[in-house]
């Protein structure tokens, strides 16, 4: 008998969630078969098996949360078959055999997302006098109790983008509504909007508070991703020293040159941004500058030899940098298709924990939302990371003595004071500002 313990699926993880069995107890799973979802600090990803034979036993129920290391389920010859559940996903508690509810916790007093599983042919309630009543079947995806049946995940994305679950046709074992059938609702444009009253039930992850002088509280618990951007930021700015330097470049012959590249563009083929324009900068001072490309860890210096630039995408309610591989290799046209293509994955939730690692530098632009200029929190243990501000047209006195409108954009470069200097952290974003004010540069 093998342990399928719980992976490490990117460098940062530390613990995963279980949000959805592929397989049940008495399946059979061949290696590099699809077990099941897991969420990480980064991202959900699907887990395949690194067993093959008989899924034996299942230890951890979707919604448990367990250190890297810990085993999640057993996988082994059809013979060790623990507890006969005939296959349905997720019906073997850890705590006792199924069905066994004098020596089992009761899941659903600490895991509100999890969906209690009841002893085959348990009443509903407690004997009483009988009334004679019509039977009116439960839609598919709610349970006897009037509860809707969902993954986790499928009722995150569903509160997310207003579904109503309860009209919904579920997939999954015994009926239950998972993210696929919430995501093909989604794309048929057939799902109702929730309503807006006030659910029947508690929504998993908020809970209430007795109003107070503040008004009505409800507590938000948050996700693993939005755990660990809070954990690491904090991090950063208590152990990483911080100092900005901030610039203001003049892409006029950058909004020029975009212009030509637009008008020559065929239809449907994608058109550098400035912020991939930015991107291919950065790498190529980065090549320049080998210690703005390295990380302070445990009191040495790092140099990476890949050029990665990470890219900061505002996801829902998180942020995440996806990875823009060897960028100082690529063109211009093949950096902006593959932010593009990073940027949907991110905000369609199927991006995985590998590209969203091993960036050696980032990139955050808020220009989009108007904002002139800002500073960015460093993606530890990176050396920096380039704040970007929007691009603007500004009266500008030119060498001339006149005054002419130019295309102005505001950058603030964040340095960690223990890898980069003054003078390094200045020299390389003069390198980035020449590159980008001569943008034939990019192209080479």
């Amino acid at each position: 008998m093998v342990d399928i313990v719980m992976p490490r699926l990117s460098d940062s993880m530390e613990e995963g969630t279980v949000l959805r069995w592929l397989k049940g107890v008495g399946d059979a799973v061949e290696v590099g078969e699809e077990l099941v979802e897991i969420e990480t600090d980064k991202a959900n990803m699907v887990y395949e098996a690194d067993a093959a034979g008989t899924v034996t036993e299942i230890l951890a129920q979707e919604g448990d949360t367990l250190p890297v290391g810990d085993p999640i389920a057993r996988v082994g010859d059809a013979s060790e078959v623990v507890g006969g559940n005939g296959g349905t996903p997720g019906a073997v508690s850890p705590a006792g055999k199924a069905g066994d509810e004098s020596t089992a916790k009761d899941p659903s007093a600490d895991q509100p997302a999890i969906e209690r599983q009841e002893p085959a042919g348990a009443p509903a309630s407690p004997p009483g006098p009988a009334t004679p009543t019509a039977t009116t079947p439960s839609p598919a995806g709610v349970g006897g109790d009037g509860r809707v049946k969902a993954s986790p995940i499928a009722k995150r994305i569903a509160r997310d983008r207003g579904v109503e679950l309860s009209g919904l046709s579920g997939s999954g074992p015994g009926g239950r509504i998972v993210k696929a059938d919430v995501e093909k609702a989604l794309a048929s444009g057939a799902a109702a909007p929730a309503a807006p009253a006030a659910p029947a039930g508690p929504t998993p992850g908020v809970s209430e508070k007795p109003e107070t002088a503040k008004g009505h509280v409800e507590v938000v618990e948050l996700t693993k991703l939005q755990q660990t951007v809070a954990r690491r930021m904090a991090e950063s700015k208590a152990t990483a020293p911080h100092f900005y330097l901030q610039a203001e470049f003049d892409l006029t012959a950058a909004v020029e040159g975009r212009k030509r590249l637009k008008a020559m563009a065929k239809e449907g083929e994608a058109v550098p941004t400035f912020n991939d324009m930015v991107v291919k900068a950065c790498a190529l001072a980065l090549r320049e500058f080998p210690r703005a490309n390295g990380a302070y860890r445990d009191g040495k210096i790092e140099h990476y030899s890949r050029i990665n630039v990470g890219v900061a995408v505002a996801a829902q309610d998180a942020l995440v940098v996806p990875t823009v591989f060897d960028a100082d290799l690529k063109g211009l046209r093949q950096i902006s298709s593959e932010t593009r293509a990073l940027a949907a994955r991110v905000r369609d939730g199927s991006i995985t924990p590998p590209e969203l690692s091993g960036g050696t530098f980032t990139v955050s632009n808020l220009g989009m939302y108007g904002i002139s200029n800002f500073s960015a929190v460093i993606n530890t243990p990176q050396a920096g990371i380039l704040a970007v501000g929007e691009l603007k047209a500004k009266p500008v006195v030119t060498d001339s003595g006149e005054i002419a409108a130019r295309q102005l954009m505001g950058v603030t470069l964040a340095c960690d004071h223990r890898i980069l200097y003054g003078a390094d952290g200045a020299q390389f974003l003069a390198r980035v500002r020449a590159l980008l004010e001569e943008p034939l540069g990019l192209a080479l």
